[in-house]
């Protein structure tokens, strides 16, 4: 499959960091990062980033970014939007709301938030929707349809890096869809120990990788709680290259580009944890893909090198050190930025730059 891939045509450069954890905040003593973004109704641009406060409780707060000469350069906090303050986002002794994927639907009207509940059972994908980036209605955790071909329930799994295309694309099943990616984590024994890896069907690589699942349009229309509920799962990427040799997952909402849908992804190197716990022997860095405009489940063009690593003082020491964990993209000024998150501590930007 390699071997018929296009090169991969963007580049990414560093313009700084943005946003700090602010001194004698605690709803920030563990770090800010891995933020979802969006343009409000007053059109500023802001960032919904993760805020974490001591023992690991995570919430999403809203920041306006401050832009100087088209860069940019740091934020004005506006205080907490999301907070684990629903039984399926707390369990005993872990609770959260963590790294919030924010795509405006423009058919909706509404910015939609995938995010990470850290509940009962550990990790799990859910749902909520904002007209203007500051009242959000949740929809609940996602609920994958069961799929025979698989022989496998991926309600079973925890799962992350959720994020859904900005446009209606025609899915599989030739039905009017909106397309969702994700990352399911085949391990069982972090809810049941001996359980093992347990994979789907057809499925030979037991490393964690992204898929593909799918929502009717007809179905949201319907009920707009019908966003969690997805169906034609299908795998989409897994680890191919070595900064990728542990796992893969998506990164921000694809960009509809001149060669496709523009997905930024990260790959991950190095011994992982279990999925409750931080993990502080990985390596995260930044890649690419560019995906088909008309079958969003097939990959045009990869990067064989990160796009972004682990480099600068700032992504290889911190919270969790050695990582570039790429979250948000926005246009400022006809130039696209991405936001990620830096060593699980700090939010930074790069310019996503053509180079054909």
């Amino acid at each position: 499959m390699s071997a018929t891939l296009s090169p991969f045509p963007y580049k990414l450069t560093r313009v700084g960091v943005v946003m700090t954890p602010e001194p004698g905040n605690a709803l920030e003593a563990e770090g800010v990062l891995n933020p979802g973004s969006g343009r409000g109704p007053d059109g500023e641009l802001y960032l919904l980033p993760r805020m974490v406060e001591s023992g690991n409780v995570s919430r999403v707060g809203l920041a306006k970014v401050v832009v100087e000469d088209g860069i940019p350069v740091s934020v004005e906090r506006e205080g907490v939007v999301l907070a684990p303050d629903r039984g399926w986002e707390r369990g005993v002794g872990n609770s959260g709301v963590e790294d919030p994927r924010i795509t405006w639907i423009a058919d909706l009207g509404l910015h939609v938030m995938t995010y990470v509940a850290y509940g009962p059972l550990g990790p799990r994908s859910a749902i909520a929707t904002s007209p203007d980036l500051r009242e959000w209605t949740r929809l609940g955790p996602v609920l994958f349809a069961y799929d025979d071909a698989l022989d496998m329930d991926l309600n079973l799994f925890h799962n992350k890096d959720t994020v859904f295309f900005p446009e209606a694309v025609t899915g599989p099943d030739g039905v009017k869809s909106y397309a969702v990616l994700h990352r399911p984590m085949w391990d069982l024994d972090e809810v049941k120990p001996g359980q093992g890896i347990r994979v789907p069907a057809g499925v030979e690589d037991e490393r964690q990788s992204m898929w593909i699942s799918f929502v009717h349009v007809a179905d949201v229309a319907d009920d707009i709680r019908s966003l969690t509920l997805w169906r034609g799962h299908r795998f989409l990427a897994g680890p191919q290259f070595a900064f990728e040799a542990v796992k893969v997952g998506g990164g921000p909402a694809p960009l509809r580009v001149p060669e496709g849908w523009l997905l930024l992804h990260h790959g991950v190197t190095g011994k992982l944890a279990r999925a409750f716990d931080q993990q502080q022997n990985v390596n995260y860095a930044a890649g690419g893909m560019i995906l088909d405009a008309d079958e969003p489940w097939k990959v045009l063009a990869r990067t064989e090198e990160p796009l972004l690593a682990a480099e600068t003082d700032d992504e290889r020491s911190g919270i969790v050190p050695n990582v570039v964990f790429p979250t948000a993209i926005e246009e400022i000024d006809g130039r696209h930025f991405v936001f990620y998150g830096m060593a699980d501590s700090k939010i930074g930007a790069a310019q996503l730059e053509s180079v054909s």
